[in-house]
């Protein structure tokens, strides 16, 4: 079974892919999972996107590895040759990479350490959707979304700039084998057809 992940931030184009493989019909030969969030039952199961401290950031991660639990299952129930993920858990990495950077929080390794026990699915290859923070801003404004808004804190850019570092600096390697970076500062519609190039290929 082959895994391929699709990353990047908040309004980089990974849902617009996602709907355009299965309008292409993907689903035939490919377990497709739809993002975290899309997953937990309840709005405010979610955990926040700024954790308060070093324990809630720890509670977090394992409330979302929950999650990834129950995609391997159902990816393994599925017995298709290929995984496609909005988002994998580099996702979590990043995340933690990032607000330990920012706020000192230093459970990256323990969370490395616990991913060895649990399930989860480790990509082979991660398409990561690269775009400009004011490209981002721009899409946000465009959906009529605000800086009031709880995920705002996705959007700062000192947030984007350590979860872009995990995937491209790789001061902490990603869980994922391979990581090819798309340019995504174009339409959503050119994005989704070259995350479909790239899949297509390697899923032939």
């Amino acid at each position: 079974m082959k895994v391929i992940a699709i990353e990047g931030p908040s309004y980089a184009g990974k849902s617009t892919a996602i709907r355009h493989l299965r309008r292409r019909g993907y689903e035939d030969r490919a377990y497709i999972a739809d993002c975290y969030v899309k997953q937990i039952g309840s709005r405010n199961a979610v955990p926040p996107a700024r954790t308060a401290s070093a324990t809630e950031q720890v509670a977090a991660f394992e409330t979302l590895m929950a999650v990834e639990e129950t995609r391997v299952r159902t990816a393994l129930a599925a017995a298709k040759p290929f995984v496609i993920l909005d988002r994998s858990v580099d996702t979590l990495l990043a995340h933690a990479h990032a607000l330990d950077a920012l706020l000192g929080y230093a459970v990256q390794h323990r969370l490395r350490d616990r991913l060895r026990v649990l399930p989860h699915l480790r990509p082979d290859h991660t398409l990561y959707l690269d775009v400009p923070a004011e490209a981002l801003g721009l899409r946000r404004k465009t959906a009529g979304h605000t800086a009031t808004e709880p995920d705002y804190f996705l959007h700062e850019p000192a947030f984007l700039t350590h979860t872009r570092d995990y995937f491209l600096a790789r001061a902490h390697p990603p869980v994922s084998r391979e990581v090819t970076v798309i340019p995504a500062d174009t339409s959503r519609e050119d994005i989704a057809h070259a995350v479909e190039a790239l899949v297509s290929y390697w899923t032939r």
